[in-house]
């Protein structure tokens, strides 16, 4: 099957311009954070070749490392069939997760 390549305008961002980012360990495959891109982000993150997000609750861009050190290099981006999601993996230098943690599914339910 041929796949068409889309445009960044192409995807379906939410009403707040938004669309959800599963990140994924290239190699390992685990499912390190998921955090939310707005078009601009995701241009950016295209650019530099590492991951930049939109920050919901402080209504700025930020590029993940920045401040911590643990960058996660771009290796693909892809999207999801319904154009509303996207998945990036990456090569994560140090813990994904803010508090420490490799990822930010640490902690599981209980039945």
């Amino acid at each position: 099957m041929k796949v068409q390549p889309i445009r960044i305008k192409d995807l379906k961002f939410d009403k707040n311009g938004l669309i959800p980012a599963i990140i994924q360990d290239y190699k390992s495959k685990e499912v390190l954070m998921v955090a939310y891109m707005n078009a601009e982000s995701l241009c950016r993150t295209m650019k530099l070749g590492k991951t930049c997000f939109w920050s919901r609750s402080r209504k700025e861009y930020w590029v993940k490392g920045m401040t911590s050190g643990h960058f996660q290099f771009v290796k693909s981006v892809a999207y999801d069939c319904d154009l509303d999601a996207l998945l990036i993996k990456v090569r994560q230098v140090g813990a994904a997760c803010h508090t420490g943690n490799r990822s930010c599914f640490y902690r599981r339910l209980k039945k």
